[in-house]
């Protein structure tokens, strides 16, 4: 008896469509066309109107000369013009350069020149960095200008008005999703600690499924408030515009992440769900007598475990915590520490340890493993390290004009993250430390992450960074950067006596400095710049 010939059923238009996010903002306005989707200070818009002025975007770029491929640069803090960029320029066929606002001059200049930018729309604020820029680019892109009501400045520099850019656009212009959904949709530059940075490129398949793995993950069973802390530009704000366009929630726009901006904001819109790194958690719970929540409120945090004391607040105030993990190259997180109801009998300590870990693949990831030589998967021990890899769908395409460091990165048919873990028995992975962040002293490899949570558990201690020090016995040690809790107290001696109280004594730090420890715009610990103030002596 002949096979059942399954493959004469071909792909037609009526059964297959290319992946897209930019189609969630279509439905949303067709489905809740009154419903608030961007709120910022004074400002209101609904789905429909947002729909609208995203199309609008599109077709005045397309008026003016940009095409499927060309990068459009935004430079832009988490206002709705930025908002309404991540559906706008991918609806012009364009691909979306957001860029770190942070950034010097000379770097901005770079990943304008890298990404050959076409047209750049930048906020007021940000107008004298761009002029630095653009002075040492060698492309000479469209200018627009957006003047946010919210926050006037008087900069200009003679582009076009970036409202008077959306009036001349036609809501009713006839865009087209891509034909290919391997087509790029966004270009996300790494921090370039050690170099130039690269530029990661995403397609609208993985902005799709990474956009739906959120939802899943983050357990946003309806439409959310979400206020935005995370910056847009990184990452694509993790996939967050999408995500909260396929639930036709309501976004709430935040230019500076402050204490009692994030409150008054909780409470005056009924946040239920925000993303960041564990510094802007611990801003938002230091506040003292904050205001009462209306909703429960879910923090999706990233890029370090959140501390054991943090955790504590968290739970005393309401706040929900999850922890997830990923990298520029998997747009954001794709890995979620999923908690389960066990966990909640367990004590503060076993549960902060239960925290601390990443976890398992979002539905979305097709695969992650912890491989040791030879691309062996390490034992689930708990203890035996290896690099993080993973693969799958949410992973980008690659880096833009650098086939060898993409060709490295993805050897073996697995993203090679860079990280340092161990699975534990029950298949959660834990990231123990950077490949360059490792210690290695007298032969040992101490992780740096192993240091600061021993620090983190000390009440004076609000931010720890422990980073690698020359020495002439052990090759290196550990040397801790120390910022203290307002009003706290304590010295070198007492700290390295605490860490050593709960540490092997070789793990425990030789040096403590004080001070504020440099970060990123996203709350990460910048060790490339305390590295190099170790090698300064």
């Amino acid at each position: 008896m002949a096979a059942l010939d399954y493959d004469a059923l071909l792909r037609t238009p009526a059964n297959h469509v290319a992946l897209t996010p930019t189609l969630f903002t279509e439905r949303s306005a067709l489905a809740f066309p009154g419903r608030v989707a961007v709120v910022h200070g004074q400002q209101r818009w609904s789905w429909k109107q947002h729909r609208d002025r995203c199309v609008r975007l599109a077709s005045a770029l397309a008026a003016r000369g940009i095409r499927r491929g060309d990068t459009v640069a935004v430079l832009l803090p988490n206002t709705p013009a930025m908002v309404e960029c991540h559906t706008g320029v991918p609806m012009s066929g364009a691909v979306l350069g957001a860029i770190n606002i942070r950034l010097d001059a000379e770097t901005i200049a770079y990943i304008l020149d890298h990404g050959e930018a076409r047209a750049v729309i930048a906020d007021r604020e940000f107008l004298p960095l761009l002029e630095r820029a653009l002075a040492l680019a060698t492309v000479r892109p469209l200018v627009i200008e957006v003047d946010d009501p919210e926050a006037r400045f008087p900069h200009t520099l003679g582009g076009e008005d970036y409202d008077s850019l959306l009036a001349s656009g036609d809501p009713g212009f006839a865009w087209s999703p891509p034909a290919d959904e391997w087509d790029a949709i966004a270009l996300n530059y790494t921090s370039g600690t050690t170099g130039r940075p690269k530029g990661v490129v995403y397609h609208h398949r993985g902005a799709h499924l990474l956009a739906l793995g959120e939802v899943l993950a983050c357990q946003m069973a309806g439409p959310p408030t979400y206020l935005w802390t995370l910056p847009m530009f990184h990452c694509n704000g993790w996939c967050f515009p999408w995500v909260v366009a396929a639930l036709a929630g309501t976004h709430v726009c935040l230019r500076a992440v402050r204490a009692g901006a994030m409150w008054q904001a909780i409470a005056e819109h009924g946040v239920t769900h925000m993303c960041g790194a564990p510094i802007v958690l611990a801003t938002l719970l230091d506040m003292p007598d904050p205001p009462a929540m209306a909703n429960p409120l879910r923090f999706m945090v990233a890029g370090a475990p959140p501390p054991e004391a943090v955790l504590a607040k968290a739970a005393e105030a309401g706040v929900q915590v999850v922890h997830i993990y990923g990298l520029t190259e998997c747009y954001g997180p794709a890995v979620v520490n999923e908690w389960k109801p066990e966990h909640d009998a367990e004590d503060a300590t076993a549960r902060a340890r239960l925290m601390a870990r990443q976890g398992i693949r979002y539905v979305t990831l097709e695969a992650l493993d912890v491989f040791g030589p030879g691309d062996t998967p390490v034992p689930a021990d708990g203890t035996t390290m290896g690099e993080v890899v993973m693969r799958g769908n949410v992973v980008a395409k690659g880096y833009l004009k650098d086939p060898a460091a993409t060709a490295k990165a993805f050897a073996g048919g697995w993203f090679r993250t860079g990280d340092l873990g161990v699975k534990h028995p029950d298949g959660y992975v834990q990231v123990r430390d950077r490949a360059k962040d490792i210690i290695i002293s007298g032969g040992e490899n101490i992780s740096s992450i192993e240091v600061e949570e021993a620090l983190y558990r000390h009440p004076a201690v609000a931010i720890a960074a422990v980073i690698a020090m020359p020495d002439d016995k052990w090759g290196e040690v550990p040397c801790a950067f120390v910022e203290l809790r307002p009003g706290a107290e304590a010295s070198e001696e007492e700290l390295i006596a605490f860490a050593r109280s709960r540490l092997a004594s070789f793990k425990a730090p030789k040096r403590v400095v004080f001070g504020e420890v440099p970060k990123t715009s996203t709350g990460k610990l910048q060790k490339a710049k305390l590295r190099e103030t170790v090698r300064k002596g």
